[in-house]
């Protein structure tokens, strides 16, 4: 919980107090359904929540805004988000269902109320958002595949819609056919070793 205060010092009451249960919470319900390897779940504070929150430290999303979470696994990044931005609506989809059952099961530890967990595949999706968040789930050329045309036409964050994508290592051929993608380099928001090679990509929905 340290760490999160570090690089996230205006925390709400409230929001400590979720950020201090969801660790437990994660490794109470990896205990049940593995969705965090054994070997990095007592890592879940740094490898998991902190790298989801990366994305925060590149878009604060405006209230109201919307943000679709596409293969959110156990919940992530959308859960760690989701504390931070309470007045932000999140979609966690997923299209393995015991995933969805840990999503649901951390968020409702939580008492997070702005949070809706599926089980379906992107492509199924016929609601728009202003924003898709992901972690590493495939390679960008197919994820981009998924969620074209996504989006809200109109725009009511610091950024134009779009992708914001958590994905670690060299990226040149993955992002050869996104020219205009932005690469941010985790390591200049947080000093821990895990971040080095670790991005946030922003890709403009018009550009996907």
């Amino acid at each position: 919980m340290d760490l999160i205060l570090k690089y996230f010092p205006d925390l709400t009451e409230k929001q400590i107090e979720q950020f201090s249960k969801v660790g437990d919470l994660y490794k109470e319900w990896n205990d049940q359904i593995n969705v965090v390897s054994r070997k990095d779940i007592d890592e879940i504070y740094t490898n998991h929540i902190l790298h989801s929150l990366a994305i925060a430290k590149v878009m604060e999303f405006a209230d109201g805004s919307s943000v679709l979470d596409v293969g959110t696994g156990g919940g992530l990044p959308g859960i760690p988000l989701a504390i931070l931005f309470p007045n932000v609506q999140f979609h966690l989809v997923d299209s393995i269902g015991k995933k969805i059952k840990v999503v649901k099961g951390v968020a409702d530890g939580l008492g997070l109320t702005n949070v809706k967990a599926e089980q379906k595949r992107a492509e199924e999706l016929t609601d728009k958002y202003d924003f898709v968040v992901s972690r590493a789930v495939t390679a960008m050329p197919r994820f981009a595949e998924w969620i074209r045309g996504k989006f809200k036409k109109e725009a009511i964050n610091p950024f134009p819609n779009g992708l914001l994508y958590l994905k670690g290592g060299d990226l040149t051929e993955e992002l050869a056919g996104f020219p205009n993608a932005v690469l941010f380099d985790i390591q200049n928001f947080f000093d821990e070793d895990f971040f080095e090679t670790k991005k946030v990509v922003y890709i403009e929905k018009k550009d996907i």
